[in-house]
């Protein structure tokens, strides 16, 4: 199905801090280059993503902070304006052509929402984007520009669309609620590990925007080592629940795969089962409301080798209504990353489940979950 555009290009692989920062994009290299392999993707599904003008960047950041972002990237910024603009942990540290590079991957997202908004595809997705934690005037949590927001910004001000915005990203997506907290034409729906464990802190239940946008924000926090059957029960009901009440005309998808028991940054305990019903779930929910109109894009997902390429084929998967191979992982694949990889390939889509850890406390921690769930519905009872 030629007409589901993939957005890439190997420059966007230069959003890249440092060798050693667990934000890699060759997790993006990997995905596409295993699609490729097993013959679902061509190079007439390609489109190359642009770099995004500043006038786009400013439909959420500020001109200052752009200045600054573009000075760094040129090791002109004084080392005293670091910290103002968040350059100066290990979360965000400059680097070369850091503006260009960051714009980029702002750029690929809106040439994915441009493909579907013109027609020119009836659904698109852009790995290399999900950057949610970038603020108006400040980087955060491996984020410079928040390609997320401007999209939604984007959408709003050249299309007229009311947004749904899904993020399924470990981390809650801040950056993305506080640009719109108080705007009642944009639905920013989060599902998250809780904040009293894990970066940003914030996505708490009461959340909930502000002003006209009280409502507009649904945040569901879950509990540290919630399980693949609890993550699902809670997501399908609650963003059903949401799809149905706000009524959208396009949806926007984060799809972070930090979900996963194996990846190193966060604490829950799903698995290869769930990340692989996430993306068909939400491909469901815009044929449902929204004649197909959806925007896929990348997000977090730290265990690059073994998971994320797995878990983003299936982004691709359900754009496509395909279903998991029922054949092997290529030996194409493996033979060229293998000896890269610091750790064995997997060579099946079925998830080995090695060193998954037995859950003392999981009635405990689903009966949290499904708390939080009633509540969540209760808002949208009719």
């Amino acid at each position: 199905m030629t007409n589901v555009k993939y957005v890439y290009s190997e420059d966007l692989l230069k959003y890249r801090f440092s060798d050693s920062h667990p934000f890699n994009q060759m997790r993006l290299k990997l995905t596409t280059d295993l699609l490729f392999d097993l013959d679902v993707l061509t190079s007439e599904h390609i489109i190359a993503p642009r770099v995004a003008t500043d006038e786009e960047l400013q439909l959420v950041h500020e001109p200052n902070y752009i200045e600054a972002i573009k000075k760094a990237g040129n090791g002109e910024l004084p080392l005293d304006e670091y910290e103002k603009y968040g350059l100066n942990s290990e979360d965000t540290p400059q680097f070369v052509n850091m503006h260009e590079n960051s714009a980029r991957v702002v750029g690929g997202t809106l040439t994915a929402v441009d493909a579907v908004m013109t027609g020119e595809a009836i659904r698109a997705c852009h790995l290399g984007g999900g950057l949610h934690h970038g603020f108006k005037g400040k980087a955060s949590g491996f984020c410079i520009y928040n390609d997320s927001a401007v999209a939604i910004q984007y959408m709003q001000s050249k299309y007229n669309q009311r947004v749904l915005y899904i993020d399924t990203d470990a981390h809650h997506g801040d950056g993305v609620q506080w640009s719109f907290y108080t705007n009642e034409d944009v639905m920013n729906y989060s599902i998250h590990e809780t904040g009293r464990y894990l970066f940003p802190g914030t996505g708490a239940l009461t959340e909930r925007g502000d002003g006209k946008g009280f409502g507009t924000t649904v945040n569901v926090p879950l509990d540290a080592y919630t399980e693949d059957d609890s993550y699902i029960d809670v997501f399908k009901e609650t963003i059903e629940a949401v799809c149905e009440a706000y009524k959208p005309d396009i949806i926007l998808s984060v799809n972070g795969v930090d979900i996963h028991y194996l990846d190193p940054l966060t604490h829950l305990s799903c698995t290869l089962d769930t990340l692989y019903k996430i993306p068909y779930i939400v491909k469901d929910l815009a044929d449902k409301y929204c004649d197909g109109k959806i925007i896929m894009i990348g997000g977090g997902g730290y265990n690059i080798w073994r998971v994320v390429p797995r878990a983003w084929s299936h982004v691709w998967f359900a754009l496509n209504d395909l279903e998991t191979p029922n054949k092997p992982i290529p030996q194409t694949w493996l033979q060229k990353y293998q000896k890269l990889a610091p750790v064995p390939l997997p060579t099946t889509w079925v998830d080995e489940k090695e060193d998954y850890m037995d859950i003392p406390r999981r009635t405990e921690i689903s009966e949290k979950n499904n708390n939080t769930k009633i509540r969540i519905l209760d808002w949208f009872k009719k």
